[in-house]
């Protein structure tokens, strides 16, 4: 057994990273200072501190024997408008926090990193070669702080691994998105099933692909979460390893709609709009290091299944509101 700090394990991806490492006999400590995660999200089990890696030193000892770093600011568009909090937190952030694994002796770190690295590619499906030019500051956050683990990794022997995710969805049991504001396509596709949107705007129907609308590379969070525990198991001193996560495989916005109406049973109303700047017709990940290098094999490919289940945790979510909402009336 060993033991785990997860920094952001009351959010979504960390959560779900958080319960798998439980159920295969390991020690976790969640650090999380609940800005957009929950305490309800903290899987059972799990050690939970409330605070900001900024200050993991006050916690973080030789113990730990790695890190799986969650925890950032991830609005595309509240970084155009406010890059100052993305630098200070992602960036400054996690200056701290390699600095308190180098004075704890702890030296194998985990990375959330993100496709956002990469802009607007030239070639598709994208590998960990590409170009990388980001063309927002949550992107290039992400990218600043992967320069940072390499250069830890060659100077002061850091194991790291960076793993770059596409479109992550789904659900894992209790662990599910819930984001406010909401901007991930399949939970706003699933509000609109729910009834608390009237419709799902579609941006842009004249792009180069089949059906006209972008298409998208979707990863379901139960086998994201199984590959951050290869990475801990393929982690090695001195390299900081590189793994973009994605299906290989890409879904247009009109699938995920149809593919929804499916599995909801509900007609889910479109609204065409303009093309978003900066959109590109197609991401598709290019998952060829993870399999060769993690032993990495994603087994929830199936865009019915991922839907699938994050259905069911937004049904489940809505039905705890309604109650929490009847006992608080209850109480009056």
């Amino acid at each position: 057994m060993s033991k785990y700090l997860v920094t952001g394990g009351a959010g979504y991806v960390g959560s779900v990273v958080a319960a798998h490492l439980l159920a295969a006999g390991h020690q976790v400590t969640v650090l999380d200072d609940l800005s957009t995660g929950f305490t309800d999200g903290v899987p059972e089990g799990a050690e939970f501190l409330e605070g900001r890696i900024q200050h993991a030193g006050k916690w973080l000892d030789r113990s730990y024997d790695g890190v799986l770093h969650f925890a950032a600011c991830s609005q595309v568009g509240e970084s155009v408008a406010n890059p100052e909090k993305y630098w200070r937190n992602n960036v400054g952030g996690t200056i701290e926090l390699l600095r308190a694994m180098r004075v704890a002796g702890v030296r194998t770190l985990v990375f959330s990193s993100t496709a956002a690295v990469y802009g607007e590619p030239a070639t598709t499906p994208i590998t960990e070669d590409a170009a990388t030019a980001p063309t927002n500051p949550y992107g290039a956050s992400k990218l600043a702080v992967d320069h940072m683990i390499t250069g830890e990794c060659n100077a002061l022997g850091l194991a790291a691994v960076s793993l770059r995710y596409f479109n992550v969805a789904g659900a894992s049991g209790a662990q599910g998105e819930r984001h406010d504001p909401e901007s991930h396509l399949i939970p706003i596709v699933l509000q609109v099933a729910q009834g608390r949107r009237e419709s799902i705007s579609v941006y842009g129907t004249d792009y180069p692909t089949p059906d006209g609308t972008c298409v998208r590379d979707y990863i379901h969070v139960d086998d994201l979460a199984e590959a951050h525990l290869l990475a801990l198991a393929s982690a090695t001193a001195g390299e900081h390893l590189i793994c973009n996560l994605g299906n290989g495989n890409g879904f247009s916005v009109r699938e995920v709609v149809e593919t929804a109406r499916r599995v909801t049973g509900h007609p889910i109303p479109e609204t065409p709009a303009a093309r978003r700047p900066g959109d590109p017709a197609v991401l598709v990940a290019s998952a060829d290091r993870a399999r060769e290098r993690l032993g990495w094999r994603p087994s929830r490919a199936d865009l019915a299944t991922i839907i699938g289940d994050a259905w069911a945790f937004a049904q489940q979510h809505a039905e705890q509101a309604q109650q929490a909402q009847r006992t608080r009336e209850d109480s009056k």
